[in-house]
């Protein structure tokens, strides 16, 4: 028997003021602003995402994401909700899900950390896990069909979910911020890409502002997404999964959008690790792997912008917190077994901080 469509538009519109309360009963996220030598000339930021509810920067996406499948009429009363996700997406979504009275199912690596697996489930969520990253498309496809669910599928949505012209956008709240700084408009911006929705939403944002800023992707050893950037692909594999949780992919997602994008740097994996550990030591931020991604492409862009003798400021993300990783990215034997020492990378940071020295080869 189907339902009514009033019945289901009843329900649909209720789902939605849930998901629009939730948002009006909270505060934005803090911009912290990171100390550099004052004669440097340049203000570092970093927006700190972890303080969501759910507890990471794609809480936005999530948000996004299932307002976007409501207003489709995709998502309906007692609809299973499907999504492939390394974690942070999956935990957020678990958090929407729950608020609208939905089941959840996460599909994921086996590497995914416990932390974040505890999370999904805390928030009503169930968890599937698959052994290679290239497994989570087609096997979370297979759930939402024998389930008569919905697929999420974040990857190909991400970008046209959210509204990058404004309307609370994370570019939005970042410029609003600014606006009583030295420098309003910053010169870079500096995030990573999962999705590519981030990138995609803060890119348009800048052009359809007609702002200065450049963005910068930074991106884990073995994704898709700089190779393919690099040499102008629009669909390009690696087929290796990222070590970074939260950012880089096998393969160039269909959110990922390189046109908007002003330069990429590629960072050794170990450099997300010392980036991560070093940022806690100068900010008292205890921060996950992907946001010490970001700290070591701001720094490489600071550098040249002090030898350059050009002012300005610069903004990146906190991604999410520390606290999801202490069995994994905080843990010596953890790193040790897969061969990732963050010291000579440490090392960098720390000439860094002194001098705004950076190596050529980096």
């Amino acid at each position: 028997m189907s339902i009514p469509r009033n019945q289901d538009r009843a329900w649909a519109n209720e789902a939605i003021r849930r998901i629009e309360a939730e948002n009006n009963r909270s505060a934005d996220t803090h911009l912290y602003a990171v100390p550099l030598p004052e004669h440097w000339g340049v203000q570092l930021y970093f927006k700190d995402e972890s303080t969501h509810r759910s507890g990471s920067l794609k809480h936005r996406l999530a948000r996004s994401l299932f307002l976007y499948g409501l207003v489709n009429g995709w998502i309906s009363e007692g609809t299973t909700i499907v999504e492939a996700s390394s974690g942070s997406t999956a935990v957020s979504e678990a958090y929407f899900a729950r608020l609208i009275g939905l089941p959840f199912i996460a599909v994921m690596t086996r590497t995914t950390s416990p932390e974040k697996i505890a999370l999904i489930e805390e928030f009503g969520g169930a968890c599937l896990l698959v052994d290679h990253a290239s497994e989570v498309y087609e096997a979370a496809e297979n759930v939402a069909r024998t389930t008569g669910g919905y697929y999420m599928d974040q990857f190909t949505f991400a970008e046209r979910a959210t509204d990058w012209r404004g309307n609370n956008n994370i570019a939005e709240s970042i410029f609003e911020q600014l606006a009583l700084e030295e420098h309003p408009v910053p010169e870079w911006i500096v995030v990573g890409a999962g999705t590519g929705g981030t990138s995609a939403t803060i890119g348009r944002y800048l052009r359809y502002h007609r702002h200065g800023t450049r963005l910068a992707v930074v991106d884990p050893e073995n994704s898709a997404f700089y190779p393919g950037w690099r040499d102008g692909l629009q669909d390009h594999s690696t087929g290796m999964p990222s070590r970074i949780e939260g950012i880089g992919r096998p393969r160039m997602e269909p959110s990922f959008v390189p046109a908007v994008i002003d330069t990429m740097i590629q960072v050794p994996d170990a450099a997300s690790i010392a980036g991560m550990r070093y940022l806690q030591r100068l900010a008292g931020l205890r921060a996950g792997p992907s946001t010490g991604t970001n700290l070591w492409g701001v720094c490489k862009l600071v550098s040249a912008m002090v030898a350059e003798g050009k002012r300005g400021s610069v903004v990146s993300l906190m991604c999410d917190a520390g606290e999801r990783y202490e069995g994994s990215y905080y843990n010596p034997e953890w790193l040790a077994e897969r061969g990732l020492d963050p010291a000579p990378y440490e090392a960098v940071l720390a000439g860094f901080f002194e001098d705004a020295s950076w190596p050529g080869d980096m």
